[in-house]
């Protein structure tokens, strides 16, 4: 085998090459990782939002609690329905919940989206993931107070602490800004329920029941009597699943990354191949003395193929150092489910960072195959006559 270090010799000698071809792989891999991250930070998001014990319970029929409506005195008779969790109170972990959609703008001159705005009642809290209030604090009942993310505040106008959201023309004081762990809770505006409805003149109006089950024997029992009680004319929906659903219209921006990547990992390919021809062509007597002195074709396209694995190792890894900054910083897309902006942060775990060392080994070992082929199908005695 012909040694590793005369290939890390050969890099080093050859540097200006080397650092080329280091860079534009690295750059191709923290685009792609780039693109890997915020895919997974759009499934985190969604997925961190269903408790494996929460139901979602909405109209038969309803694709998402924008189109649904419950009745108020059907919500009470839900909430009392054994097999429900209780909180340390004994309060049923049961909330009524209310969902309009608004158009609303951007900061900084940015077009409009649609905004969630949830009036809930207090124990909705305490069903969503590591509630917190970061800034200010939470909203009084009876005075239209709201709050919301800091990644909201930033992305909207009137989101801010002290800033007023108008709803159907009231106006609702921002006055803290909350977590969720960085579920799709974080993508919406949170009021008191009877506020929101006060605002939409629909005092009765409810779109969805949030409840949470005591074990799993009980959210399949409630699951049956939800679904086939024809008193409720109901639909319970297990919450993991309900998100899952939301994944599946969101994956658009995963699919256009994993195209992106794949383009770009063939771009980068060819620009592997075309690094060792050249040093193929360069090298050309190296090649026939290695072969003389009695190393086999094996031995060399071994060697080739690794030198160009080892160059494009280095640029994937430099790629994904380099994508290490934007880890945690929040954007927001559209979502494919309810057409309104979701807000998420990148991701750059392990598994997605392993997506763009794969990817540059794979340049490595298919960009480096054909012109290693080459170097081992010269004739010794024309290798040794090359100037």
């Amino acid at each position: 085998m012909v040694p590793a270090k005369y290939n890390v010799r050969n890099l080093r000698v050859r540097w200006v090459t080397t650092l080329m071809t280091v860079v534009g792989t690295g750059l191709v891999v923290w685009a792609s990782v780039l693109t890997f991250g915020l895919a997974d930070g759009l499934d985190h998001a969604l997925r961190i939002s269903g408790d494996p014990l929460d139901l979602i319970v909405m109209r038969k029929g309803a694709n998402d609690e924008g189109s649904s409506n419950v009745e108020q005195k059907v919500a009470k008779e839900i909430a009392n329905l054994d097999g429900i969790a209780t909180d340390k109170s004994g309060q049923p972990l049961c909330s009524s919940e209310f969902v309009t959609i608004l158009t609303k703008p951007r900061r900084h001159n940015a077009g409009t989206t649609n905004l969630i705005v949830r009036g809930l009642q207090d124990v909705g809290r305490s069903l969503r993931p590591e509630f917190t209030i970061v800034r200010g604090r939470d909203v009084r009942p009876g005075v239209n107070e709201a709050i919301t993310s800091v990644n909201m505040a930033e992305r909207f106008e009137n989101l801010a602490i002290g800033e007023k959201l108008e709803i159907n023309k009231v106006l609702f004081e921002i006055v803290g800004y909350f977590e969720a762990a960085g579920s799709s809770a974080e993508s919406e505006v949170w009021t008191d329920l009877r506020d929101l409805t006060g605002a939409r003149r629909q005092a009765e109006a409810l779109s969805s029941i949030n409840l949470r089950c005591r074990d799993e024997a009980a959210k399949t029992a409630l699951l049956k009597r939800l679904r086939d009680d024809e008193q409720f004319k109901l639909d319970a929906i297990d919450e993991p699943k309900y998100f899952e659903k939301q994944m599946e219209a969101s994956s658009t921006i995963k699919y256009v990354g994993y195209v992106i990547a794949v383009f770009l990992t063939m771009g980068a390919m060819f620009a592997a191949a075309n690094t060792m021809y050249a040093a193929v062509a360069s090298r050309s007597r190296e090649i026939g003395a290695l072969r003389a002195i009695g190393f086999s074709r094996r031995s060399i396209l071994l060697s080739f193929l690794f030198e160009s694995f080892l160059l494009c190792l280095l640029g994937g890894l430099l790629g994904c150092l380099a994508t290490l900054p934007f880890h945690g910083l929040s954007t927001g897309t559209m979502n494919g489910a309810t057409f309104s902006e979701i807000t998420f942060a990148f991701r750059f775990g392990p598994s997605v960072l392993l997506q763009g060392v794969i990817m540059a080994v794979t340049m490595g070992l298919v960009g480096g195959l054909f012109p290693a082929i080459r170097a081992i199908r010269m004739p010794i005695i024309s290798a040794l006559r090359e100037t």
